[in-house]
């Protein structure tokens, strides 16, 4: 299978069951011998990384939320300029475990700075730079909530810790995305089974392919 330079993003909820999917995704391209790159936000590189440790404290409480927004948005431009952009331009798909819609929904939404005032931050960061395809896992807040209690409450960071009421508007605002970018946005009910769900996003996928 052979594509020119694609942007994917994964994005949703906490628990939505990203990083399963990814697995399966990225199993996927390797067989059929497409050319790509993994990658995730925030991180991805070196400094991007170390970012993430600072954003993902959870002795860092008193973050104020434009701090928080300013620092994501910091770590996206880094990440773009030293590893997405290079990809594309060779050619490659690129597959991100979250962009922009994050901080739109998080920090923007969630947070409650502004939906707006997050993408007028993440236009300056990512100029004209945008997925071609993103991958909407959605869950219920409970949902998410619970599977994140169960299965890595060992590793429960800063943002997985937020009560079910910011988990409830970080979804809501997901959905909003959905419905407002249908031609990028594909959603898809993570609530069923893994197979199933990753089946749904690789026919999106391949659709997408040259």
């Amino acid at each position: 299978m052979k594509t020119t330079g694609l942007f994917i993003t994964l994005e949703g909820p906490d628990g939505a069951g990203k990083t399963s999917v990814l697995e399966i995704l990225a199993r996927r391209f390797e067989e059929s011998g497409t050319d790509f790159l993994r990658t995730r936000e925030p991180g991805g590189i070196r400094i991007s990384e170390k970012i993430r440790e600072i954003i993902l404290d959870n002795d860092h409480t008193e973050m104020e939320a434009r701090t928080e927004a300013l620092l994501y948005a910091a770590a996206r431009r880094q990440h773009l300029v030293e590893k997405i952009i290079p990809a594309l331009e060779a050619g490659k798909v690129v597959l991100c475990d979250r962009f922009i819609d994050s901080s739109i929904a998080y920090q923007g939404a969630a947070r409650g700075i502004g939906t707006e005032e997050v993408r007028s931050i993440n236009r300056f960061a990512i100029g004209n730079t945008m997925p071609d395809l993103t991958i909407l896992l959605d869950v219920p807040a409970e949902v998410g909530i619970l599977r994140i209690s169960e299965g890595r409450g060992h590793e429960v960071n800063r943002l997985d810790a937020e009560g079910l009421d910011f988990h409830k508007k970080v979804r809501d605002e997901y959905l909003k995305i959905a419905e407002s970018e249908p031609e990028r946005v594909i959603l898809i009910d993570a609530t069923g089974s893994l197979t199933d769900i990753a089946e749904v996003a690789w026919d999106s996928i391949k659709s997408r392919m040259k």
